[in-house]
């Protein structure tokens, strides 16, 4: 039987989607995909009681910025990692934190976290949107939300964050991670998710805003063919210049085909 970390003494919060990982092998197997080296500038959101906290402080040499929200579990990491003294814990709510203030072009950071998954969409997106100082991050997502960043055009999840996501960085599903491994346990299997920047674009837009728009317009009429979807956004015109059928729904058109629609101009 895998061995389970203790978390008793601190209540698990359902305000913050409070899951604690608690399985000796998932957070080794975690550990060893995101491979932390001395030298590395690593962020972890959420740390909760320690459980990852603690074998990212041995491979980094005991250099690490953690983020943390919940204002009870402050003290409880302070005293666990009394005894290193690069340990820098951030009082803040992430969705809010400015993460390029630990970064620098020398330095860009590595973002790891067992993100809570009433937040999960929006601080993906927030961290998308500083992208340009980080080397990579990963996430412990529920499972659903990162088959939804991998999907591809025609998949039933293929959607705005999967867009988003793969616009800015290389998405790689590494494992599934089943309920008994928190405390307590959640109801749906979670999965480990790598997210890698790209070095460049494969299809830059000259106007991320307006690629937003189309996609977001896009995806909330997504039963809708993309004459309807797209009405009042984007011309007929161009559908037809860039050999896109008007009669396919939004899910039927690649990243690139939303890129070069973003980038058309009559």
């Amino acid at each position: 039987m895998a061995q389970r970390k203790k978390t008793v003494g601190h209540q698990a919060r359902k305000r913050f989607g409070q899951n604690f990982l608690s399985d000796d092998a998932i957070i080794a197997r975690i550990v060893s995909g995101i491979n932390p080296r001395p030298g590395d500038r690593m962020v972890e959101i959420g740390p909760g009681l320690g459980a990852l906290t603690e074998h990212l402080l041995d491979g980094l040499d005991g250099n690490l910025q953690v983020v943390e929200l919940d204002r009870d579990l402050i003290p409880v990491l302070r005293t666990k990692f009394f005894n290193y003294p690069d340990f820098n814990i951030n009082e803040a709510d992430a969705l809010k934190f400015d993460f390029n203030a630990l970064a620098d072009e020398k330095h860009p950071l590595r973002v790891v976290g067992n993100l809570p998954y009433n937040i999960s969409t929006p601080l993906i997106f927030h961290l998308l949107y500083n992208i340009k100082h980080l080397k990579d991050m990963h996430f412990m997502l529920q499972k659903e939300v990162v088959e939804r960043m991998a999907a591809v055009p025609g998949h039933s999840l293929y959607g705005r964050l999967g867009i988003m996501t793969q616009y800015y960085c290389r998405v790689q599903p590494l494992f599934i991670v089943g309920p008994d491994a928190f405390e307590p346990a959640p109801k749906v299997d979670s999965a480990i998710v790598r997210l890698t920047p790209h070095k460049e674009l494969p299809h830059p837009v000259e106007s991320l805003e307006r690629l937003q728009t189309i996609v977001k317009t896009a995806f909330t009429k997504r039963r809708k063919t993309l004459r309807n979807a797209l009405s009042g956004v984007i011309e007929l015109e161009a559908l037809e210049e860039l050999d896109i059928d008007a009669g396919l729904r939004p899910e039927n058109l690649s990243l690139a085909q939303y890129a070069a629609l973003t980038n058309w101009k009559p």
